[in-house]
């Protein structure tokens, strides 16, 4: 059956959106129709080479939507379910899995290298974080479909797939923010503005929000900051200020660019916590001398994919939005349809906008 997709054909080239050949589900399969997509700062690094992905490639990895088929052995879900896409699947066997570490299983993407579909004139097609959700349906890995709690909206539900998880769990299992404690942002694109409501739910009581541009502010107050600072050569000094001169006790770092990994470590205090979750380049090298790191006695961390389990997080993420304290739609500034994507990849390029909602 054919639908429409958005394909990478080759790493840098503009993608193209065409109709592609996808196959009845087999063994352990399932076949999902999608409500929508978000447009991930990860799909952009993708497209660019940041990451490396097999191509050509559909991509898109944040989606939800209602399943179509289910193939041999899938009992978890049915046709007719909501599902949420989940683009790390863990195969529960490896070092890390055994360690209780999902979110760094050694073969969560190994989905991306096999061919799911292919396109009209018969040329393979990898799905480009395992998902491809840069389409009007879907074949995806059984472990990569998780059923949707009751009271969640199937469109804005997208957003659980990566960008909400990502900033709650940043902020809930990495950092492990505490009541009272204070909390700087950098970024507010979806992540970042994922991470401001999420940081509002563990209790802190100063958030502050940073980012390069003003028209991000709105934004990033309604998501739950209580400070906006324009990124600057003197952001850490203008943070100390608003913390007594002490620094936040945790800085979360959403963009992936050295400055402001730089800046966020430079305006964590004496003994803090700094969470670095945004994807940047080989190029971004970040330095930092041995007495600082003495001295100072900061926590540096990496944290992949909000160090989140997806099973056992998107039903407490569901609570948070059937009780509102969790505003997924307060994290979409634009929707959008399937053609749309490259613009809002341009967008993204630029600094502009929070997160792009693909609705089909």
């Amino acid at each position: 059956m054919a639908v429409r997709a958005a394909v990478l054909p080759a790493v840098g080239a503009p993608l193209e959106i065409t109709g592609i050949e996808l196959p009845d589900p087999g063994p352990g399969q399932v076949r999902v129709r999608l409500a929508a997509a978000g447009v991930c700062h990860s799909d952009l690094s993708l497209a660019d080479g940041v990451m490396r992905v097999p191509v050509p490639a559909v991509l898109g990895h944040e989606g939800a939507g209602t399943v179509v088929a289910v193939g041999e052995g899938v009992t978890h879900v049915s046709p007719g379910a909501p599902v949420v896409l989940n683009w790390a699947p863990s195969c529960g066997k490896c070092h890390a899995c055994g360690l209780g570490e999902v979110w760094l299983c050694a073969n969560a993407l190994n989905g991306s290298a096999e061919v799911y579909a292919r396109t009209a004139d018969g040329t393979e097609l990898h799905p480009g974080l395992t998902v491809a959700a840069f389409a009007e349906e879907t074949v995806v890995p059984a472990a990569a479909v998780l059923p949707l709690p009751e009271g969640v909206p199937l469109t804005d539900a997208a957003l659980l797939g990566c960008a909400v998880l990502t900033g709650y769990g940043a902020v809930h299992h990495s950092a492990r923010v505490r009541p009272g404690e204070t909390v700087a942002v950098f970024g507010a694109g979806g992540v970042g503005l994922a991470t401001l409501q999420s940081a509002r739910i563990a209790g802190a009581a100063r958030i502050i929000a940073v980012d390069v541009t003003p028209e991000k502010e709105a934004l990033a107050r309604a998501a739950g900051a209580t400070d906006y600072v324009l990124a600057s050569a003197t952001t850490p000094r203008e943070i100390r200020a608003l913390t007594g001169d002490q620094g936040v006790d945790v800085a979360i770092e959403c963009a992936g660019r050295a400055v402001s990994i730089r800046a966020a470590w430079e305006s964590t205090r004496r003994g803090g916590r700094t969470t670095v979750v945004g994807i940047g380049g080989k190029d971004q090298q970040v330095t930092f001398n041995a007495l600082e790191l003495f001295h100072w006695g900061r926590t540096l961390s990496g944290c992949v994919y909000g160090n989140s389990d997806p099973a056992r997080d998107v039903p407490v993420l569901a609570d948070h939005v059937r009780t509102g304290r969790l505003d997924l739609s307060a994290l979409v500034t634009e929707r959008i349809g399937l053609a749309d994507i490259p613009g809002a990849f341009e967008n993204m390029r630029v600094g502009k906008g929070g997160r792009a909602l693909v609705v089909f």
